[in-house]
């Protein structure tokens, strides 16, 4: 996988890793905390501002709630400003779309469950998989019989699957199942799960059925078809049509031998129908596997649903804000020079390599347009500084004062 925006640490740890940058000077430390105290406040304002926006222009299409709620909605949802406002806090929390080859690759393959699963795409008018943060761990899968193996695979530590379901009359013209699944048509769902394996991660779809493999099948008809019939021709038929035309005819039969012959032939097949049975006990087994699979997800790896999951995204998107500023702000601050974009997001990324032992693609541009915007962040010709703290505490103070202005006259 490649470097990743998302910065894998709290801010409250990334805020202390900073602070010792004055930890010989106290004032400045605790002039330090309590800026970003307050911008962290500023920065949780907006939040509460996009989740306004949010479920107000969601509600039309929230499953969760009655068709008379929604109806109350159909002027005021807006589908385009909905969806823009999801994708700018994605954006902000440093998600980023799963591609459609990522997504053909996980549907062949799959680490985990070891099952094909199939799913009726004509249900979703669009659909689309967000994804945050990466790791590798070790797993041991079971592989033939009683021998596991020890496998790296991959997982992405938050993923946001968002499923536009398809209109009624669609749904009805392509003759689409959806079950017993408690979602309306037209609804738009949302959900985030934490840990999901990379290869599997149509695991996360609510529509996916499991299917038998071209293997699975092979292993269960060819032997079963061709097995069954060669026995039958050779053995149990034969024997049969022997002991019918000595009864028709009158004539003595070999009755030892033919019983023998009879016996060994059904004997065969049960042996062959033990067989099939053990195939066909592998693929409901794979299937136990997947339910098991999919209820964890469900109850363990769910972190929000609907109009649920905006609180996860917005409070993921507020912190991921707040750690690029610390990290902006601290260097230029303590840079003797002013520094270029490129050479602050150097600095950082190098930080975190030699620091915390992490590779990560710092967004430097998207921390310089914070600090600009709230007034901390100065550019003159490419290069970048930031006001002292003394300055920046007022600066903050005046952002504050200007964000309610009741008494305009």
């Amino acid at each position: 996988m490649t470097r990743e925006h998302y910065i894998p640490f709290n801010k409250e740890f990334l805020l202390e890793q900073q602070i010792a940058a004055f930890a010989e000077d106290k004032q400045k430390a605790d002039d330090f905390k309590k800026l970003f105290e307050i911008i962290e406040h500023y920065y949780h304002y907006e939040s509460f501002n996009l989740n306004r926006n949010l479920k107000q222009n969601y509600a039309l299409y929230d499953p969760d709630l009655s068709e008379r709620e929604r109806e109350g909605f159909i002027d005021k949802s807006d589908f385009s400003i909905f969806k823009n406002t999801l994708l700018t806090v994605l954006e902000r929390g440093n998600y980023y779309r799963i591609s459609e080859e990522t997504l053909k690759e996980a549907f062949q393959e799959s680490d985990l469950i070891g099952l094909n699963l199939t799913i009726d795409f004509n249900a979703f008018k669009d659909y689309e998989l967000y994804a945050r943060g990466h790791h590798k761990a070790k797993e041991k899968i079971k592989k033939y019989f009683f021998w596991k193996k020890e496998v790296e695979i991959e997982y992405y530590d938050r993923v946001l699957i968002y499923l536009n379901y398809s209109d009624a009359d669609y749904l009805a013209a392509k003759k689409v199942k959806l079950g017993k699944m408690p979602i309306d048509p037209g609804s738009i769902a949302l959900k985030i799960f934490k840990r999901v394996p990379k290869n599997d991660l149509e695991t996360i779809f609510p529509n996916a059925v499991p299917k038998m493999s071209f293997k699975d099948k092979m292993l269960l008809w060819v032997p079963g078809v061709f097995g069954g019939i060669s026995l039958l021709s050779a053995k149990v038929i034969p024997a049969l049509l022997n002991m019918y035309e000595a009864y028709q005819t009158g004539e003595t039969i070999d009755l030892l031998n033919s019983k023998t012959s009879l016996n060994q032939g059904l004997i065969a097949l049960g042996i062959l129908a033990a067989y099939c049975f053990r195939q066909y006990n592998n693929f409901i087994n794979k299937k136990i596997r997947y339910s098991k699979t999919l209820s964890d997800s469900l109850y363990f790896k769910n972190l929000g649903n609907n109009s649920g999951a905006f609180y996860s995204l917005l409070n993921s998107s507020e912190e991921e804000a707040l750690k690029e500023t610390i990290l902006a702000y601290t260097f230029l601050h303590e840079s003797p020079v002013s520094l270029t974009a490129e050479e602050l997001d150097s600095q950082i990324e190098s930080w975190f390599a030699l620091n915390l032992k992490t590779e990560l693609d710092f967004d430097v541009n998207d921390a310089l347009m914070k600090l600009k915007s709230i007034g901390l962040g100065i550019e003159n010709d490419g290069k970048w500084q930031v006001v002292s703290l003394k300055e920046a505490l007022i600066k903050i103070d005046e952002l504050w004062d200007n964000v309610f202005e009741y008494n305009q006259k």
